[in-house]
């Protein structure tokens, strides 16, 4: 029988070979999809320099995305879904590497797309192989954490239950203290021992951590507990009562600063390789858009052109990243002038002030179309928040709770909302709702899942006039 505690001891070691057998997935990868494709072992001093930077990129991106430390805290298949995006976003950038430095031409594409299927295959079976021997152990009560939990409120109830429902993580709940003794997930709550010190060393196994719950108006008694455990050697951790969303915390994490402990209360994902990636993403599909819709963006143009005078395009202020203003394009589906009586108004149902084209572009989202060159000179993203003219930011900003938070990106072309049928005249604060959801939530993946449902539901909508 293995000793429970077997793991705990060898955790940065093994921590190491996780990390080596990711290197070796990568380079592994790379020579088979080399052999297959030239049927050698023969790799030219580009291609081992490619495999060299891939292994430096993955884990420095693994390591951003903290894939090596959340085994514990994430459900089996999430912690999958961020290896692949994490997986993803490292040939993203080895992508766009070799397009800033004009080296493309010195590799099989054919090459590429086989070495990332192969390391993306490899590093699920090398990674998830793993994972479930650990779980497995885990569940069967060896390399487990055992934890007493300091409060019986809503906060310590949240924790108990998340731990409960995933006793894989090897997360093992001892007992909950409070003064008010009650049941918490059939975890019996017993009263706050006078001692703490006595109770930790007379207890017949050993205790690994101590989590204390209690809600933020509880200072002194957080000050008190800590004060009584200062000459224990067990782990203690504080779990902080302030991840509510009446705070306004959007994207929210703990840094440090200075060595000072920071909370970010509302902070933008595009940071570091998630900003690299969000560009790469952004300039590479609105190039290709762009191409194979150019026989249709031209005879937009010219149906334009010949039936209504007036420019081609429509050049709009609105706001985007950081609540700056920039000049968005459509092509124009009004007459020239069709705001000068009414002035800044949404478009509704039943209104009559687009031209006969116009019109239609509007309903099939087409006059949309010129905003991938927005797109690409970096004033907004394919996927994003709908930017709105500064008037009406101005008059919803006091009006929709968190809206400006929806400036902590760049607005897109299509969203979270749009896709959800919230666009044109509708639930101003279900938008922002599917918004801020977007923020908290990005990702690669999400936003290729959003442009693909764009396709299906986010062009011809009954909402659009």
């Amino acid at each position: 029988m293995l000793p429970k505690g077997l793991l705990k001891e060898y955790s940065q070691l093994l921590l190491l070979l996780v990390r080596g057998l990711d290197v070796i997935a990568v380079i592994v990868a790379g020579l088979f999809a080399y052999f297959f494709k030239f049927n050698n072992f023969e790799l030219s001093q580009d291609y081992w320099a490619a495999l060299s930077m891939a292994a430096v990129l993955l884990l420095f991106v693994f390591s951003r995305n903290h894939i090596y430390e959340s085994s514990r805290t994430l459900s089996f298949w999430h912690y999958i879904s961020k290896l692949l995006q994490a997986t993803a976003i490292v040939f993203l950038l080895l992508a766009g590497l070799a397009f800033l430095t004009k080296t493309g031409e010195n590799f099989s594409r054919s090459w590429f797309i086989l070495w990332s299927c192969l390391t993306l295959l490899l590093l699920l079976l090398s990674r998830g192989g793993i994972m479930l021997l650990l779980r497995l152990m885990r569940s069967r009560g060896l390399n487990e954490r055992r934890i007493i939990i300091i409060g019986a409120g809503q906060l310590a109830q949240q924790v108990a239950s998340t731990v409960q429902q995933a006793l894989w993580t090897g997360l093992h709940i001892v007992a909950i203290f409070d003064d008010h003794p009650a049941m918490i997930h059939s975890i019996p709550v017993k009263p706050m021992p006078q001692d703490i010190n006595q109770y930790l060393s007379t207890t017949p196994k050993s205790i690994d951590e101590i989590w204390i719950a209690l809600p933020r108006q509880e200072e002194a008694r957080v000050k008190q507990i800590l004060y009584e455990l200062r000459h224990q050697t067990i782990t203690t951790r504080l779990i902080l009562d302030i991840f509510g969303r009446e705070l306004g915390l959007l994207n929210h994490s703990i840094t440090e600063l200075a060595g000072f402990p920071i909370i970010n209360v509302c902070s933008t994902p595009m940071m570091g390789v998630n900003r690299i990636v969000k560009a790469i993403e952004d300039r590479v599909l609105s190039t290709m858009i762009l191409i194979l819709t150019s026989p249709l963006f031209l005879m937009i143009a010219m149906v334009i052109k010949f039936t209504s005078p007036g420019p081609i395009f429509y050049r709009q202020k609105r706001v985007s990243w950081n609540g700056k203003e920039f000049g968005m394009l459509k092509f124009r589906s009004m007459p020239v002038g069709a705001e000068i009586k009414t002035g800044p108004v949404w478009a509704k149902e039943g209104e009559n002030r687009a031209t006969a084209i116009g019109h239609f572009l509007r309903k099939t989202s087409l006059d949309e179309l010129p905003q991938f060159i927005n797109v690409l000179a970096g004033h907004m993203s394919i996927v994003g928040p709908r930017p709105e003219r500064m008037v009406f930011v101005n008059q919803f900003k006091d009006q929709i709770p968190h809206y400006m938070q929806k400036h902590l990106v760049k607005a897109g072309i299509t969203g979270w909302a749009q896709i959800h049928g919230w666009r044109g005249n509708t639930s101003l604060e279900k938008r922002i709702e599917c918004d801020l959801y977007y923020i908290e939530n990005w990702s690669l993946l999400f936003d290729l899942k959003i442009i693909f449902l764009t396709i299906f539901r986010g062009f011809i909508h009954k909402n659009a006039y």
